[in-house]
């Protein structure tokens, strides 16, 4: 397993990179879409332009990092460190980072946090989003049912020592 990571904050000069992480995650979605690939493209980058400036203009006080695998871009993590918990904004990583530890390491690292402050991870996740079964596999929980998104949390569990906070599901 491939788990070694960093993170460093996005540039200006990320927003190309980003974009492949971003169309990365709506591959099969459009698959079945009769466009073309320009058409396609052209969707995309509206979308994820639009996605970019949201995220950048709601949540002001996150942080929005690029993650680095052996000096190589992998993918993205933006998260907002509130009070009463630790949201994941996004996480993805590009097609040839997947299935390689990585984002069990990511959330390891941000479940560590969490716990050490006493607060909560939580994510909206669509209900088809593969993703999904890694969040249940270490423990986040469904907490609400929002449509097509589900309201997903972790806590670590009460008095629980830092190296058992590991689902065992």
């Amino acid at each position: 397993m491939d788990a070694a990571f960093s993170l460093r904050p996005i540039q200006r000069e990320d927003e190309e990179f980003l974009y492949r992480v971003y169309a990365s995650t709506r591959t099969d979605e459009l698959a079945p879409v009769p466009w073309s690939d320009e058409q396609k493209d052209s969707f995309l980058r509206m979308q994820f332009a639009a996605q970019h400036r949201y995220y950048q203009e709601s949540y002001t006080a996150s942080s929005f990092d690029v993650v680095m695998v052996d000096g190589e871009r992998a993918g993205r993590l933006y998260i907002a460190r509130w009070p009463e918990e630790l949201r994941i904004i996004d996480v993805a990583l590009l097609p040839e980072y997947r299935r390689r530890g990585i984002g069990t390491a990511l959330l390891a690292r941000l479940r560590e946090e969490a716990a050490g402050n006493g607060l909560p991870v939580r994510i909206h996740v669509e209900r088809a989003n593969r993703a999904r079964a890694l969040y249940e596999r270490l423990g986040f929980r469904v907490v609400a049912d929002r449509g097509v998104y589900l309201f997903l949390e972790w806590r670590a569990p009460a008095g629980a020592p830092a190296e058992s906070r590991e689902a065992t599901t």
